[in-house]
């Protein structure tokens, strides 16, 4: 093997050097911004506890869930032998109780629990917890990026929570579907605006694989469109933007104003049509993406209620690092 020379050496020490320190935007895929509106289907890891219920039965009124310590938001995944993947399960289940204790796993917040529930008879003779569950949820979005490289795309900008709890959904699996917008419900002052639209859940054009604070994660088939750079935190100013929203007939950009808020941007919608249209930011258009001189900087997430023009939105960094992480 032939040894470098000193000078070789430095010269190879140097070019490693250098490679360590290349900035991120170096090595950062681009993207294609979407923009499209899709249908979203997903079911829970597990069985939701949205809230408990009082159980009528001959002796009175009792709770048996609530008793043994269940509390709304708990994910059960489990009772006496049977693993609780479906609402179906559930009641397979409770029809094999007997009115002895059983076993109930559950898991809050992301911690793994094993509690003892005695179940009761209702006044028809059916067993009972005294548990409102829910097992899947559907709604409107909006895809931020895809990477044509890897399938991969990031989409809401924000997680799918709860609507009763407030839980981030642990999601079990899902699907994404094309969606085309039927109608704009404005946002007004003191009320959120939302997009209503329609799909076949059963077209599906990608999977749900990870629910996060900062988005959901999946692989799809594929999204129009070019790819443009990611902009690094640094390359962020507050000024004059664009996001790109299906609100009407397929994706569109349109101008707002973007500031810097920490890890937030503090969104202005101030295009005219758009704020014709739809009164600024609606739900259903959380995703959209935020793009300023030429680069991909973040997603549209969130409206304020008391001004429909105003919402907020998450950086395309936070969003990479939690599809990442995820």
């Amino acid at each position: 093997m032939k040894a470098l020379s000193a000078r070789a050496l430095r010269g190879a020490l140097a070019g490693l050097l250098a490679a360590c320190v290349l900035p991120l935007g170096a090595l950062a895929q681009d993207l294609v911004p979407v923009g499209e509106a899709v249908g979203i289907e997903a079911s829970t890891a597990g069985l939701l506890v949205a809230s408990l219920a009082r159980v009528s039965t001959p002796s009175g009124e009792a709770c048996p869930a609530e008793e043994a310590g269940v509390q709304p938001g708990d994910i059960l995944t489990r009772l006496g032998s049977t693993e609780l993947k479906e609402p179906g399960d559930f009641a397979r289940a409770l029809a094999m109780l007997d009115g002895s204790e059983t076993g109930l796993t559950l898991v809050r917040d992301e911690k793994t629990l094993q509690l003892s529930v005695r179940p009761v008879q209702d006044t028809d003779g059916v067993w009972r917890l005294g548990l409102w569950l829910r097992a899947s949820v559907s709604g409107l979005g909006t895809v931020t990026y895809y990477d044509p490289d890897t399938g991969e795309y990031g989409a809401l900008g924000h997680g799918i929570n709860d609507a009763d709890t407030g839980v981030l959904l642990p999601i079990g699996g899902g699907s994404i579907a094309r969606a085309e917008v039927d109608e704009v419900v404005r946002g007004e002052r003191g009320r959120a605006g939302e997009l209503h639209g329609s799909y076949n859940a059963a077209e599906s054009i990608g999977t749900v694989d990870a629910n996060t604070p900062n988005g959901i994660f999946g692989t799809a088939e594929g999204f129009g469109g070019e790819p443009m750079p990611v902009a690094e935190s640094d390359e962020i100013a507050d000024g004059p933007a664009v996001i790109i929203s299906d609100v009407s007939g397929g994706p569109a950009e349109y101008d707002v104003e973007i500031k810097r808020d920490g890890e937030r941007l503090l969104v202005t919608v101030t295009d005219p049509e758009l704020l014709k249209n739809t009164g600024g930011i609606v739900q259903g258009m959380s995703g959209s993406p935020i793009i300023q001189d030429g680069r991909l900087v973040g997603a549209v997430t969130h409206v304020l209620v008391s001004d429909p023009a105003r919402g907020y939105g998450v950086t395309i960094g936070a969003m990479l690092e939690a599809e990442k992480a995820a």
